[in-house]
């Protein structure tokens, strides 16, 4: 697993490099829980046949864990870890998109081809998500002041 870059906090997102096995006949890609995956994979989600000119996300997780690979055609992730905001670009079917930390995340400019699989670390709860931007900001400036003490 090689890391290309980080965020805030080294562990709150990252990108991660597949390794690309095949032959003459084509390429495939193992993604393991334990090597590749650094958490439980409890479930399995893919986006496609989105619309042009939608954007997706739009909110943060409290505890779950992602990555987030675009198996085919692209799209860009805006990440958000309360401080600064960046743009990443998904275009290889051969890396993901490690999301551990408490960041708020939106997709857009996705390809009209772009199927986006996400590996996640719990089964969907509502509970787990933070849908309000200025609610966010809130949740990271309180946890940033009780991770001080």
């Amino acid at each position: 697993m090689k890391f290309l870059l980080k965020g805030k906090r080294m562990e709150d997102y990252k990108l991660i490099d597949f390794q690309i096995l095949g032959d003459e006949r084509g390429s495939l890609i193992a993604i393991e829980q334990g090597y590749d995956v650094p958490f439980d994979i409890k479930r399995v989600y893919y986006i496609f046949d989105t619309k042009d000119g939608v954007n997706r996300g739009f909110h943060a997780h409290i505890n779950l864990k992602q990555i987030c690979i675009a198996v085919k055609g692209s799209c860009i992730f805006v990440l958000d870890d309360g401080y600064k905001r960046e743009e990443i670009k998904l275009a290889n079917p051969n890396q993901g998109l490690l999301i551990e930390g408490l960041i708020w995340r939106e997709m857009k400019d996705f390809s009209p081809n772009c199927i986006l699989v996400v590996l996640a670390s719990e089964h969907y709860s509502e509970n787990d998500y933070i849908r309000d931007y200025n609610k966010f900001k809130e949740f990271v400036i309180e946890k940033e002041k009780t991770e001080k003490y």
